[in-house]
């Protein structure tokens, strides 16, 4: 039972993964980025509710880094997001083989684990608003349900905030 229960904590917790990859400039001056915005025809893909959900916990974060809105800000934020469903790695394979007398056989079938595996990509982009270039990028991936409450949907895109800016900027 105790094991069954380790199984099942280990799988849950696989699910709910959230990877993030950065990439950035080497050569750009963080510093001098001060005062940000997001780009006004920006489609993010979410909902409306969702990209209102990002961004409140995004201007949260921002701010408590001492970053500031602005209207003419040091760089813009753009985001954009897709959804997707991982390949699948279900499969049979029928096998045979002999030497001599000997005769072998054997079949194997791979069945996937896990929930319906949607996930979600959500790309950040920072450019620098003066010559107009990306200096930083984060791309998170992360599991994704539609029926989620709001409240989970509320704490899922927050820890995908979180993790995302933790690593702004880069050290």
């Amino acid at each position: 039972m105790r094991n069954c229960l380790f199984f099942l904590l280990i799988m849950l917790s696989a699910c709910s993964s959230l990877k993030v990859d950065y990439d950035y400039d080497a050569q750009t001056d963080f510093s001098s980025f001060q005062t940000y915005n997001y780009y006004p025809d920006m489609q993010t893909g979410l909902s409306e509710l969702d990209t209102r959900r990002l961004l409140s916990a995004l201007d949260s974060v921002l701010i408590s880094k001492g970053f500031k809105s602005s209207e003419e800000p040091d760089f813009f934020i753009n985001i954009e997001s897709r959804e997707f469903g991982p390949t699948q790695n279900s499969n049979v394979g029928v096998g045979i083989g002999g030497g001599g007398r000997n005769v072998g056989g054997g079949v194997s079938i791979g069945v996937p684990l896990g929930g319906s595996g949607i996930e979600r990509e959500i790309l950040f982009d920072f450019i620098d608003s003066q010559r107009d270039i990306l200096f930083w990028q984060a791309i998170s991936t992360s599991s994704y349900r539609e029926n989620a409450s709001p409240a989970e949907r509320e704490r899922l895109l927050r820890q995908i905030v979180i993790k995302v800016m933790s690593k702004y900027p880069p050290l």
